[in-house]
């Protein structure tokens, strides 16, 4: 495949399909100090214009051409990150075809891609679709907590993995990829950013090379904070606000030419008030409807209680890699602590009955969240110049999560006490793998690929609700403990065919495995040391990646079917909701990625997923819902993002660049049944980016959600009415940005 640059300007790229303004050079940089050697571009190739840029990528285990690999992938570019204002994990959602979330609250997320995700945020749970912080699995929700500043890109890879990752997937991974130290020259950055609603925001990195260019120290910070997005009338404050500080530290060091040492340590704090939640629609069926009053105002909310989100994590990253004369050899160990508590009113309303949000039942509730997390793995790989290329390893997993859930009830006509109701689950998670993948080329066309992976798990938890005065979610007080053992052969299989230098087709099948687990809200003392099966994916994708009009444009397009075998779902029993297997399900869909540079100041992107997501076999509480989609799971996703660069007279550059995104409408319930569904949506995001004003400056205007377009993040159905909450409103500011 040719090796293609052109110089696009900051902000140019699509948000949510090719991050293809990642800088030649910086590629090559991170390359190198993984070992691998980029080939430079030539000079011709340089100067074209109507190019677009080479990415490199390391979905496979080795740096290599997006446009080389054989998996559906979304990049996300440093460029991209930072013109865009790619933060955290929503702002990649909301970008990816193919790719939702659950935003209940935003720092414990869950993910859906391709229609695949979880809804158990339980103590022995696990995420179906995982984020990766370098390499290192985040296996919390809550865990997922970093600043996406000083990133190297962020890649969303779609399907099963495991055969080349540590840690086993079904529905797909992102990975976020941090800018490593450079060894061989300083640099240093810094941007600041004010807008509406008290933003203020700061960041910046600094660079130094150590030991006569043979290591470096590269530290990174950000600052984030708003004043909140809601208004609580009722007690005179505002919510959904945000204070976020995260830092990190890196150490990188080449002591002689077969050996680089990485040692990382990052940490994250949050603090904000809770989730601003209203009340929707009333079941009329259920006689409690009648003690609430509906708000759908998305801008005010009349709490009692502004809820608070505290959050303290910190991890430690350390990899050791030498290069012998047949094998790469990387060992890669990893600790991260979380401390996290989340607390809401649930109904969104309060006790004066002189208040426009009078509700006479009030709820409320929270979590409570400590775990340790760690992980080991050793693995072999091939050298970058090997014709055949592969990887084998050992992977280890630990975790320990004591989590806290807790529901509050205060009503008169209910009980003349406040009742609390507690579950707390203690859990243990060790898990073992050996993985091993590799790549044969047949001839100088075709290539064969294929992987396999053995999983182990070993579950125990002990979970008891002994703590509460009534046992509002359970038939009874219990305190039980159990455990239970996973396993799993999973695989990856496929070939790859160069039609020409620019055309590549590809074609796969790969298993993914979800082991079982435990429910951290049983009914009973039975239904606590009563596991659920585990779920398994397997998917079938066609795909091809191509290169049209001398490199002006890139098209991508796969199809993919997916086998969805025991789903675990949260599900009503006898009034009770709880985690277990759904059955049978099939998940179709095609996905397109369109970049087109037709002239030298213009860029187009485009993309679009069809996902259709359908239960074959589903029966809950005794009703049948086969045929339905799968929650979550919108059929169609679109993102159209074109930019326009000027050059000034005295030499700046001036960009334009809008980015539009398309989503259908999303069932949140499998039931399929209002009012748990959300409406179409399309959002709007723009920015004005001057660039070269002299000594590293740079300026931006920028605005997010500019058609204030309100959809619902999050709802659900209690004790007679439908409460939810609502995505931020417009947002608009202004960054000013240095580098050195």
């Amino acid at each position: 495949m040719k090796s293609l640059s052109i110089r696009l300007a900051a902000g140019a790229c699509s948000l949510g399909v090719l991050a293809f303004c990642a800088a030649t050079a910086q590629a090559q940089e991170s390359a190198e100090q993984s070992g691998v050697q980029a080939a430079a571009p030539s000079e011709e190739i340089q100067e074209s214009a109507r190019t677009l840029g080479t990415v490199t990528v390391t979905a496979q285990r080795r740096s290599e051409s997006l446009q080389d690999v054989p998996v559906m992938i979304t990049v996300f570019g440093a460029d991209e990150v930072a013109a865009a204002r790619i933060q955290q994990i929503d702002d990649i959602v909301t970008r990816t075809p193919g790719l939702s979330f659950d935003a209940f609250p935003a720092s414990q997320p869950r993910l859906y891609i391709r229609g695949i995700g979880s809804g158990d945020r339980g103590a022995s749970g696990d995420p179906s679709s995982a984020v990766f912080l370098d390499e290192v699995y985040l296996g919390r929700p809550s865990a997922v907590a970093f600043d996406a500043f000083d990133v190297e890109r962020i890649e969303v890879l779609k399907g099963p993995q495991g055969t080349l990752y540590g840690r086993n997937v079904v529905g797909g991974a992102i990975n976020v990829i941090s800018k490593r130290p450079v060894t061989d020259s300083f640099g240093a950055g810094a941007n600041a950013t004010v807008g509406n609603y008290g933003r203020l925001d700061g960041a910046g990195f600094l660079n130094v090379p150590l030991a006569g260019n043979t290591a470096a120290l590269r530290m990174s910070g950000s600052y984030r904070s708003n004043d909140g997005y809601v208004e609580n009338p009722f007690l005179g404050r505002d919510v959904d606000d945000q204070e976020t500080i995260s830092g990190r530290l890196q150490y990188y060091a080449e002591p002689t030419d077969s050996l680089r040492l990485h040692f990382t340590l990052d940490g994250t704090r949050d603090r904000a008030a809770g989730t601003a939640n209203h009340v929707l629609e009333l079941d009329e069926t259920n006689p409690l409807s009648n003690f609430y009053t509906q708000n759908f105002d998305p801008d005010v909310t009349y709490g009692s209680d502004p809820g608070f989100l505290e959050r303290d994590t910190w991890g430690a990253r350390g990899e050791v890699s030498y290069d012998f004369s047949f094998a790469t050899l990387t060992a890669l160990v990893s600790y991260r602590d979380l401390d996290y508590g989340f607390g809401y009113d649930f109904d969104g309303g309060n006790p004066d009955p002189s208040s426009p949000g009078f509700n006479a039942i009030n709820i409320s509730g929270g979590n409570e969240e400590t775990a340790e997390l760690s992980s080991q793995e050793l693995r072999l790989s091939s050298l970058p110049d090997s014709p055949v290329t592969w990887v084998v390893g050992l992977y280890r997993y630990n975790q320990n999560v004591l989590r806290t859930d807790s529901l509050v009830l205060n009503a008169a006509m209910i009980a003349p006490i406040e009742l609390f109701d507690a579950f707390v689950a203690d859990a243990e998670l060790n898990s073992h793998a050996v993985f091993g993948d590799v790549s044969v080329p047949v001839t100088d066309k075709l290539t064969v690929f294929g992987g396999l992976r053995y999983s182990k798990d070993e579950k125990t938890q002990r979970v008891f609700n002994t703590d509460s005065n009534v046992p509002l979610r359970a038939d009874d007080l219990f305190d039980a403990t159990a455990s239970a053992d996973f396993d799993d052969l999973t695989y990856r299989a496929g070939l790859e065919y160069q039609l020409t230098s620019d055309h590549m087709a590809y074609a796969s099948v790969s298993r993914g495995f979800k082991s079982g687990g435990f429910n951290s809200e049983p009914s009973d003392a039975a239904a606590a040391v009563t596991p659920f099966d585990p779920e398994v994916a397997v998917q079938y994708e066609i795909g091809h990646k191509s290169l049209f009009l001398d490199g002006a444009m890139i098209w991508n397009n796969s199809l993919f079917y997916v086998d969805y075998t025991d789903l675990q779902t949260t599900q009503t029993d006898n009034g009770v909701r709880i985690i277990t297997n759904a059955g049978e399900a099939h998940i179709q869909g095609y996905e397109t990625q369109l970049q087109l540079n037709p002239y030298s100041n213009f860029n187009l992107a485009m993309a679009y997923a069809y996902t259709d997501a359908v239960f074959d076999e589903f029966v809950e509480d005794g009703v049948d819902y086969s045929g339905n989609r799968i929650s979550r799971s919108p059929k169609h996703k679109v993102t159209v993002s074109p930019s326009y660069t000027l050059t000034l007279a005295n030499g700046p550059d001036l960009t334009f660049a809008v980015d539009y995104q398309y989503t259908s409408k999303i069932f949140d319930d499998n039931s399929n049944q209002p009012p748990e569904t959300r409406d179409a949506t399309s959002f709007v995001d723009a920015r004005v980016v001057l660039e070269g004003l002299g000594n590293g400056m740079s300026v931006s205007l920028w605005g997010k959600n500019l058609t204030d377009e309100r959809t619902r993040t999050f709802q659900g159905g209690f004790l007679g009415a439908n409460f939810g909450a609502f995505n931020p409103p417009r947002t608009y500011g202004v960054t000013l940005s240095w580098d050195y």
